[in-house]
């Protein structure tokens, strides 16, 4: 009777042994699945989503590169991942919106949406936490691509929706399609201003990228812009009767 220890099978992957162990030993390690996540906010929001591989995902992280997979499947899932993760910033401005006394007779109403709109998203640029994953809406989501159109639809375009509704509402003069347009012209100048550099170039150092400070002045900027493009219609003043002048009497 043969004492031989049985082979290996044929096809197996020398170099796909460490990993698989690595996968099979590992038990629930939090840090690892969270140091992954920050990797790939890093990196995307850095470079872009089609450029970075998940081989570079697992090195930023300090991980084997078979865990990557593991917690997140393929790498349309880790992205995926990224935006539920920060979801909670998305209930944010919908809390702070829903906060909103929306009446159009109010002259703060618009100005009031709009900071709900934008403060959630500035505090999180100027954050050391959500800094990477500000970047990271500000660059991937202009781009028409499959990954960035499901997160869209998914997380953004419910916010969208909201937004538009509620400056329909303080706009009662203007159509629910221009209020459409209005809410994109003011997303356009709220992801410019989060990922935006040139400004420290064209103010020869003075200004700082994405200031937080100047906030207000991103708010009066979008409120002027939407009152520009959609002005109440002037209401024509009550025209006064004529009368002739009685003769007097000689």
């Amino acid at each position: 009777m043969s004492t031989r220890t049985p082979t290996a099978r044929r096809g197996t992957s020398r170099a796909a042994t460490p990993a698989l162990a690595a996968v099979a030993t590992e038990t629930a390690r939090p840090d690892r699945k969270q140091a992954i996540l920050l990797a790939a906010e890093k990196l995307f929001s850095q470079h872009g989503y089609h450029v970075v591989t998940i081989r570079q995902i697992a090195e930023e992280a300090g991980v084997p590169l078979a865990l990557v997979g593991y917690y997140y499947g393929q790498k349309h899932e880790l992205f995926h991942a990224i935006f539920e993760h920060w979801s909670h910033s998305i209930d944010a401005r919908l809390a702070g919106l829903a906060a909103v006394n929306n009446d159009p007779d109010d002259p703060r109403t618009l100005q009031r949406i709009i900071e709900a709109f934008t403060a959630p998203v500035l505090a999180l640029r100027a954050s050391s936490e959500g800094e990477y994953y500000a970047l990271l809406v500000a660059r991937e989501l202009y781009h028409a691509t499959e990954e960035a159109d499901r997160v869209l639809r998914a997380y953004f375009d419910p916010l969208a929706e909201a937004y538009i509704d509620a400056l329909h509402i303080a706009l009662p003069h203007a159509t629910r399609s221009q209020a459409a347009w209005g809410y994109q012209f003011a997303l356009g100048a709220l992801l410019h201003h989060l990922n935006d550099s040139r400004i420290e170039r064209l103010t020869r150092g003075e200004n700082r990228r994405a200031d937080p400070a100047v906030a207000p002045m991103l708010v009066n900027f979008i409120v002027g812009g939407l009152r520009a493009a959609l002005p109440r219609p002037k209401t024509a003043r009550p025209t006064q009767k004529k009368t002739t002048p009685r003769r007097q009497k000689t």
